[in-house]
């Protein structure tokens, strides 16, 4: 109830009462600071319910979807891994089968080959080396054909046998020998070549008699050759190849006198991304290895480019080189060309059966080259494609040569066993011809 006074002389005073319902009476008695709470309170406590329900809805879903996302890609990455490798192993058995049956079709029936070379005549006989005898052939059709016979006490077996079948038989480039059949027989495993009527390089290079028909560019189309078939070995084909025993009498030459690198029992498959390869048995001919594969038995495809380095020390002096052992003042061939380079008389190197008809800008650059090949550090080597670009003319800049390994002093023979030097289980070498082939005179 309220009370007003009215001014004015006859105002008279007023007492006014007002009645509200019950429910805004009961509105009114509440503070002001507190009259919204009862009726927001409840609001508030759905709000914050849902809220939480949501956030851990969103919570499982961040957790679930990505969970749910590696599984699905751990399937698929299996599904994947899965039809690789079921493709991989048809791809394979594939080519498995295809290079079985081309392997197959190389087969020669002993018989034939028994009648080609009448019966092994001894008149027959081409040469003898580590594998065994050579024979020459004549098939049907008035094909002649070079046959090597393993022999039973052969230092190569039947594992060299088998991997010359294979590779020869995947290799294929006018520089390397054609490999044209096997027989594989209880008794007798034979290879079928074709016949190169010129025999090997060294019957040339190493006769008296014979050198003289070795002009300067036929010495130099020589190596060439050679450096193009181990280019192909090397890093053209297919399969990347360690030849592991060049020398002179492993490179055959046709009828035109082109090059032809031969004998791959000792030859050893590469992977494409592999550098180097490690051996306790090692084989080959001294004079021609490496420093590194001799000593250590590590090889790579820069045991082969020392060995070319040293064949075309050989083309360009017409000698021989041989292992030098200590105690004896014979001047080996590498270090006498090295001597004479340092000396800047590289051209007292050259042949004298060859005079004065050569091409100096020729010889000097065999010259550097077969020094840059036989350093003594394998990294130091050149590889094939430099070598083959700078034969052909193109404008590389060689660099100065390093010292070759001086492993002594003293010659022996190439058969020499170096026992004293290298323990016999760890060193085994050849004949100084693995295989010698040469066509009768």
């Amino acid at each position: 109830m309220d009370s007003f006074a009215c001014d004015g002389s006859r105002a008279s005073s007023y007492n006014i009462t007002f009645c509200p319902s019950t429910a805004m009476s009961r509105l009114l008695s509440i503070p002001a600071s507190q009259a919204l709470q009862p009726a927001l309170a409840p609001i508030s406590h759905q709000n914050l319910t849902s809220n939480t329900s949501k956030g851990k809805v969103h919570t499982a879903l961040m957790i679930a979807f990505p969970t749910a996302a590696g599984i699905l890609i751990f399937i698929l990455l299996g599904i994947y891994l899965y039809i690789s490798k079921r493709k991989a192993i048809k791809t394979f058995n594939v080519q498995t089968d295809e290079m079985q049956r081309f392997v197959d079709s190389l087969q020669f029936d002993f018989n034939r080959i028994r009648l080609a070379t009448h019966n092994f005549a001894v008149n027959n006989k081409l040469g003898e080396g580590g594998f065994g005898e050579v024979y020459k052939g004549e098939l049907e059709g008035g094909q002649q054909v070079a046959v090597k016979r393993l022999s039973k006490n052969s230092v190569q077996g039947i594992a060299e046998f088998q991997t010359e079948i294979v590779l020869v038989a995947k290799l294929q480039h006018k520089n390397l020998v054609k490999l044209l059949g096997y027989c594989a027989s209880p008794k007798e495993s034979l290879l079928v070549y074709e016949f190169l009527p010129n025999s090997s390089l060294d019957k040339f290079l190493f006769d008296p008699a014979k050198k003289s028909s070795l002009d300067w560019q036929t010495r130099f189309n020589i190596i060439s050759g050679i450096a193009r078939g181990l280019q192909y070995l090397h890093e053209d084909s297919r399969i990347k190849v360690v030849h592991r025993d060049l020398k002179s009498s492993n490179i055959l030459l046709d009828e035109d006198m082109n090059p032809k690198i031969a004998d791959f029992g000792l030859a050893r498959l590469f992977e494409v991304d592999q550098t180097q390869g490690d051996t306790k048995r090692i084989v080959g001919t001294y004079g021609y290895m490496a420093p590194e594969y001799a000593i250590t038995g590590h090889y790579s495809v820069k045991s082969d480019v020392f060995s070319f380095g040293v064949i075309v020390l050989e083309i360009v002096s017409g000698q021989r080189n041989r292992f030098f052992r200590r105690l004896q003042l014979d001047e080996a061939l590498l270090h006498r060309a090295w001597r004479l380079w340092n000396e800047d008389e590289p051209l007292n190197l050259i042949d004298t059966e060859l005079g004065d008809n050569f091409e100096e800008e020729e010889v000097l650059k065999c010259i550097q080259l077969g020094l840059l090949c036989i350093q003594e550090n394998a990294i130091d080597r050149p590889r094939m494609t430099a070598i083959v670009a700078a034969l052909n003319g193109q404008a590389i800049r060689l660099p100065t040569p390093k010292p070759p390994h001086f492993f002594g002093s003293a010659v022996v023979d190439e058969a020499t066993d170096m026992a004293d030097e290298y323990p016999a289980p760890y060193v085994h070498t050849g004949n100084e011809n693995i295989t010698n082939v040469y066509s009768r005179d």
